[in-house]
């Protein structure tokens, strides 16, 4: 059976590229390098996440019913919306795109718009699933993947991306009142004032976990049909972030904000690409 064209407007194609190319950097690199047949879509995939979660960062007051309108078709009820429109016409190109998956996602979000932070790992592990390892099963779906070892490593390499966020956007979530890091285990490192107590052995701990699940989740890129060495490329590149963390003394400078420069990029990404699948 061929598959359907994908029905949707130049203009939000485009709007989702460069939508992927401005925020997402580091994966827009890897991304670039996908067949054109799965390209487009991993943009409007994109857009449709990013759209939804500048919503709930901003505050916006259509937040929660764009959410609402998500959640609903997933169920498989009829619902309207932008963000709806380009999840059907995906799910045309791929009935078996996991609705779950959209609902957890939603859910997620829903976390974020009523934020209360977490006590243990296991309840950050489930935020990160909800809100980047959905989106692993997502995209593996697009390209192609099948099966419950495929399924779970594209998890887990969402969680450890997501928890890669966490880890060097600590200052900035701290200024705006949000800390994503547990509390029982800021407890157990001794950090009860992140803005000012050394946090050394805190994000050693949360980088060793981050790099567990890295450890899980990569060697999945061998099972995706296609696109698994620009999958892994974006993994390898992202992981680094860790690795500047360390550099950089583990949160001893204030702000955090670790950046891997263009030089460090390189390395992983070919190793990625050339790494056979």
């Amino acid at each position: 059976m061929s598959t359907p064209a994908l029905a949707m407007p130049r203009t939000v194609v485009a709007e989702a590229r460069s939508t992927t190319h401005r925020v997402a950097r580091t994966f827009a690199l890897a991304t670039r390098l996908l067949p054109d047949s799965v390209r487009s879509e991993v943009y409007l995939l994109y857009l449709v996440c990013r759209r939804l979660d500048d919503l709930v960062d901003e505050g916006d007051p259509a937040a929660e019913e764009r959410l609402a309108a998500v959640e609903v078709w997933a169920r498989g009820q009829a619902a309207t919306g932008p963000e709806v429109e380009i999840l059907e016409c995906l799910r045309e190109r791929h009935p078996e795109l996991p609705l779950e998956a959209v609902s957890e996602f939603c859910r997620g979000q829903a976390q974020d718009l009523h934020f209360q932070g977490f006590e243990t790992e296991d309840q950050l592990d489930l935020y990160a699933y909800r809100v980047a390892g959905t989106v692993g099963q997502l995209m593996a779906a697009l390209l192609g993947a099948r099966g419950e070892a495929a399924d779970q490593a594209a998890r887990a390499l969402g969680i450890a991306m997501q928890r890669t966020n966490i880890i060097r956007d600590v200052d900035e979530d701290l200024a705006r009142g949000r800390v994503y890091l547990p509390r029982s285990t800021m407890r157990m490192a001794g950090v009860e004032d992140l803005a000012a107590d050394d946090r050394s052995l805190l994000l050693r701990l949360q980088i060793a976990i981050a790099d567990h699940w890295y450890d899980r989740g990569l060697p999945g890129c061998s099972l995706l049909p296609t696109g698994g060495r620009q999958v892994r490329a974006a993994g390898l590149m992202y992981r680094e972030i860790l690795r500047e963390v360390e550099r950089s003394g583990r949160g001893l400078r204030r702000p955090l904000r670790a950046t891997v420069p263009t030089r460090r990029k390189v390395l992983p990404l070919v190793r990625g690409l050339l790494t056979p699948s």
